[in-house]
């Protein structure tokens, strides 16, 4: 007979007190073995959502759902493992360009992704655009890829952190996906069990992101930070500004098209930035000293692209789609850009028909934004400020009616914002 009680857990977290490590293990493992009810584990969410978790409570919960599941083992790949996780934004492509970048710098890259919710836009939607790629590989073919071609995006396998599949479930219908342990643990553990040798958090933090100011985006890649130095990860954040899209494209094809221009050596100049940042501190934490630039502006990045796109089944030479109903929304009257509301665009976007509101709805592979101007650009009236693409014309009025108080123009010229904000290591 257990010693534990699942209520006697849930009081003691909702009046403050500290979870023993045994009880948090037998806590989440019960609820995975079917022992203890969603109800109770709701209402234990909803707790450390109003009381948080110490340090030692919030290591020993990621370590119980790493330990849920299986973990890859990369220790046979003859390159050094350095992985990137971006919490999320509109216009955020940078893992198509950045895997392969790493890549052809000499590292390995194992980036397991997600799918879009909401605003905001999933890698794996993006990739599958092109024809023939395919996102689900078994763990035997990633570690393959890795060694063949340096670089591999495809799902987190189920068998990775499976408790944390049951436990986001119930944070997003009982409101409690905010907390910072949880989110935290949510991502940490997946990105642990992944096995990679360092990681590189892109906190997005602005209008744009799931976290909308500087303090809570600085405890969140703080906490993020710690979990992974706790499990022996090498692990750095970069706090980056979302305030308005990253880049031009909004939307699945239209971002593989300008992540492939930046491969180039060209595409839009913050993406260019952002990704040589991130590619600089995850080459640091492994020690390969090669500037990044260089293999992007010599194509080699491009090349392992190209190769990494093939490796699953996919032709990166296709034509990409786009959706047949076009609109472009121009300026009302002469000004300068004061603000380009990156949610708005997000949301026409998704309404357009390139995002989702369940995970189990659908996507437009040609749908999407093009936004055309910058805050402190200066328009003129009736100049083009963004294209809509959508599939039909019932997507692109809803698209149309969202997109309409998304730019705010002024007689000033706006102050320009810097991408990078902050780095956090320990």
């Amino acid at each position: 007979m257990s010693i534990h009680s699942a209520v006697d857990i849930i009081t003691t977290k909702r009046d403050g007190g500290v979870l023993s490590d045994e009880a948090i293990e037998w806590m989440l493992n019960s609820y995975v073995a079917g022992t203890v009810a969603d109800e109770q584990v709701s209402a234990l969410l909803m707790a450390i959502f109003f009381q948080g978790l110490s340090a030692r409570e919030l290591k020993r919960w990621t370590d119980v759902m790493i330990a849920s599941g299986e973990r890859l083992d990369l220790s046979r790949l003859s390159r050094p493992t350095v992985d990137k996780h971006s919490t999320g934004g509109v216009g955020d492509k940078i893992s198509l360009i950045l895997a392969p970048l790493v890549a052809a710098c000499g590292a390995a890259v194992p980036q397991l992704s997600g799918r879009g919710l909401g605003h905001t836009g999933g890698t794996l939607d993006k990739l599958e655009s092109i024809p023939g790629w395919r996102a689900t590989l078994s763990n035997e073919e990633a570690i393959e890829q890795l060694e063949s071609v340096g670089a591999v995006i495809c799902a987190a396998g189920a068998g990775l952190a499976p408790v944390d599949r049951k436990l986001y479930a119930l944070r997003d219908v009982t409101g409690t996906v905010e907390s910072i342990p949880l989110i935290s643990s949510s991502i940490m553990s997946k990105k642990i069990a992944e096995g990679t040798q360092a990681l590189v958090l892109d906190v997005k933090v602005g209008r744009g992101a799931f976290i909308k100011t500087l303090e809570r985006a600085r405890e969140l890649a703080t906490t993020m930070v710690g979990l992974g130095h706790s499990h022996g990860v090498a692990t750095v954040a970069q706090l980056t500004a979302m305030n308005q899209p990253l880049g031009i494209a909004v939307g699945n094809a239209l971002e593989v098209s300008e992540s492939v221009d930046v491969l180039r050596g060209a595409g839009p100049e913050d993406v260019r930035e952002l990704t040589l940042s991130l590619a600089r501190t995850m080459l640091e934490l492994v020690g390969i000293d090669v500037d990044p630039a260089t293999k992007l502006d010599d194509g080699t990045a491009y090349e392992v692209y190209c190769r990494m796109i093939e490796a699953q089944g996919g032709d990166p030479t296709a034509i990409l789609p786009i959706a047949r109903h076009h609109h472009v929304v121009s300026a009302p009257h002469d000004g300068i850009i004061q603000s380009v509301d990156a949610l708005g665009v997000g949301v026409a976007a998704w309404r357009l028909g390139a995002g989702r509101a369940r995970k189990e709805d659908p996507v437009s592979a040609g749908a999407g934004v093009k936004c055309l101007v910058r805050e402190g650009d200066y328009v003129v009236a009736h100049q083009p400020l963004f294209e809509l693409y959508a599939d039909d014309e019932e997507h692109l009025q809803r698209g149309m009616a969202t997109i309409e108080n998304t730019v705010t123009l002024g007689d000033q010229a706006a102050p320009a914002e810097a991408i990078l904000i902050e780095r956090i290591s320990i």
